[in-house]
């Protein structure tokens, strides 16, 4: 599988590390309570079909990507930057 890097080009999967549903960037604030942190931490979707997804480029330039594919064909429609490289404008 092929995840198209926005900066590198086209880096094969084993480059990276899955790490879960892209949601995952949006925590909870510090004080939004136990029960918030709670279903932030183990409650999950299992999607089946399109997908945001949050891949880190371990073996490269160590960037964190959300990668949008879809689940049931493993088809990648896109990648993007989780965040803004340091230094970038």
């Amino acid at each position: 599988m092929l995840i198209p890097h926005p900066l590198l080009g086209l880096r094969d999967a084993q480059e990276f590390t899955y790490l879960g549903d892209a949601s995952l960037m949006n925590r909870p604030a510090p004080d939004a309570g136990e029960a918030a942190f709670a279903d932030y931490v183990f409650l999950r979707d299992n999607p089946a079909g399109v997908h945001r997804e949050l891949w880190y480029h371990e073996q490269g330039d160590r960037s964190w990507l959300i990668v949008t594919r879809n689940t049931l064909t493993h088809e990648i429609l896109g990648a993007e930057l989780a965040m803004k490289p340091e230094g970038a404008k």
